[in-house]
């Protein structure tokens, strides 16, 4: 596979508090809903491009097939591991840009904040489009930038995700006949210190600090945005 892929600092340097950054979101329940209501899974197949360690894979359990796309050998590992007991569950090698996938061969395609949309991203997104069977669904889930306690932590930090420019991103998707729906969430940790460790794997130290100083809680508000493309 070519090399067109950069590491994610959180999951690739902390997987076990990603995972638990995952199970904080899982717990509101929301995404999962708005996600169903845009494309519901339930007997289609379905491709999560940019699985990680497969935490989301095991929820598609319902799809009539499911694979992950993962480009970090690492993560992959642990997502096979996963699913290793689903036999209509699976996890391959592959990035956006290079899907090892038939064409129109899937009905929902997934990204759970696997950021490689946006300028200069067009190739991933006719990659997306190629496997794409016709009247499937294509949905990216990015954060919203626009309200809740996360966007608040978004403008306070620079680099990783906050150098994003989020009205570029918007347009862009503009561009590619993209739908957008905007859904309120939450993450909900065990503990304000767990809460506190996560967050450190998001943003700088200073900005975590900021955050923690005026409200230290086990939760946060969190606003996310849904990109929709149809085939």
């Amino acid at each position: 596979m070519t090399s067109d892929w950069r590491p994610a600092p959180n999951i690739r340097r902390h997987p076990e508090v990603y995972e638990r950054e995952n199970e904080a979101l899982a717990r509101d329940g929301r995404l999962d809903v708005a996600l169903r209501e845009v494309a519901d899974w339930r007997g289609r197949r379905l491709l999560d491009v940019g699985c990680g360690t497969g935490f989301w894979l095991p929820r598609y359990a319902d799809a009539s097939s499911v694979l992950g796309v993962e480009p970090d050998p690492d993560l992959l590992g642990a997502a096979r591991a996963r699913v290793a007991h689903l036999p209509h569950v699976s996890a391959e090698l592959g990035s956006a840009e290079h899907l090892p996938c038939e064409d129109a061969s899937f009905d929902v395609v997934h990204a759970r904040f696997a950021y490689f949309f946006g300028a200069g991203a067009e190739r991933g997104l006719h990659e997306v489009r190629r496997v794409l069977a016709p009247g499937g669904v294509f949905v990216a889930i990015d954060n919203a930038w626009t309200h809740g306690d996360f966007a608040d932590l978004l403008r306070d930090a620079v680099g990783g995700n906050a150098d994003l420019d989020p009205e570029a991103t918007a347009a862009w998707w503009r561009a590619q006949g993209a739908e957008r729906l905007d859904v309120d969430a939450g993450w909900q940790a065990d503990s304000a210190d767990e809460l506190e460790r996560i967050l450190r794997i998001e943003f700088p130290a200073e900005t975590v600090e900021r955050f923690v100083a005026r409200r230290r809680a086990a939760s946060l508000s969190y606003a996310m945005a849904l990109f929709v493309v149809r085939g």
